[in-house]
């Protein structure tokens, strides 16, 4: 059979507040989420045993294949439904691993949506929704990779949302920040809630407006992963002193950063700069929304 392609796209926290501790030690969010056009591309070719190649730019970073949620997600889906269809997944890992971009969960998303259409499967099936939940967190937002306010440990979803298209640069130093470590340094004890959770406002819908709403927001992990690694400010520092960038913040727990810039233009010429004055960062031009 010709092989099913799904792109799987960089997820963005444009907003991440943490409002507390569950009393399993889980912490609950509230996090504003988009979709950047970079990503990992995903191929299946149904039929016959499961199976992952893995190969591209940060294939070597991805670690064992056992570990991969590309399977975990396949072998989930095949416990819940007799007789599902597989077969040969072919990875294309283009985004840095373990970076705050949640390239691991849009993998495993796209995973489930490929043995969905390979299996004529509707993406709001219950079992779907029941395996992402059980591969990661951060996999149910990834299935239908739209806009959305995230909540909970990652379970709850608004609907999709409409934001305006926002032209953007990413940048990864290549520095690994244990998610762990950096909910550790907030020292939320087992069952405390954050002193005031705050309230989601309405989304403008214009660019000005959105941007400014986001200027208003925060993420409450960029300060603890920047005492682990002091390398992030230096990120959302290059980024700030490009022309036309009108906000810079980290994604998720890091170390990835991103900006948000007035043109796509000015983010193509901001990548540029920042690729040439640190060969070593890994630097995406992209867009969101």
């Amino acid at each position: 059979m010709a092989a099913l392609v799904e792109h799987a796209p960089a997820k963005v926290n444009l907003t991440l507040a943490v409002l507390g501790r569950r009393a399993d030690g889980y912490h609950l969010l509230d996090s504003l989420v988009t979709f950047a056009g970079a990503g990992d591309r995903l191929a299946l070719v149904p039929g016959g045993t499961l199976s992952l190649h893995v190969r591209g730019l940060t294939a070597a970073e991805a670690g064992p294949l056992d570990g991969n949620l590309v399977l975990k997600a396949a072998r989930a889906l095949a416990t819940e439904i007799p007789n599902l269809k597989v077969g040969r997944f072919m990875l294309d890992k283009r985004l840095p691993v373990a970076a705050g971009l949640g390239g691991g969960s849009s993998d495993a998303g796209a995973t489930l949506r490929l043995l969905a259409r390979a299996n004529r499967l509707p993406l709001d099936d219950a079992r779907l929704r029941k395996v992402a939940r059980r591969t990661g967190a951060d996999v149910p937002v990834c299935v239908d990779p739209r806009p959305r306010r995230m909540r909970g440990i990652g379970e709850i979803l608004s609907g999709p949302l409409s934001i305006p298209k926002l032209a953007a640069v990413l940048v990864n130093p290549g520095v690994a920040v244990p998610t762990r470590d950096v909910f550790a340094i907030l020292g939320f004890n087992p069952g405390e809630a954050a002193a005031s959770a705050g309230r989601a406002r309405a989304l403008p819908r214009d660019r000005g407006g959105f941007v400014a709403y986001l200027a208003g927001e925060r993420n409450d992990l960029e300060p603890a992963a920047i005492t682990l690694q002091p390398v992030i400010a230096r990120v959302l520092m290059a980024l700030r002193g490009e022309p036309g960038c009108d906000l810079a913040r980290m994604s998720g727990s890091g170390a990835t950063c991103f900006g948000l810039f007035a043109s796509s233009r000015a983010a193509a010429a901001a990548a540029r700069s920042i690729s040439a004055a640190h060969p070593r960062w890994w630097v995406k031009a992209t867009a969101f929304g």
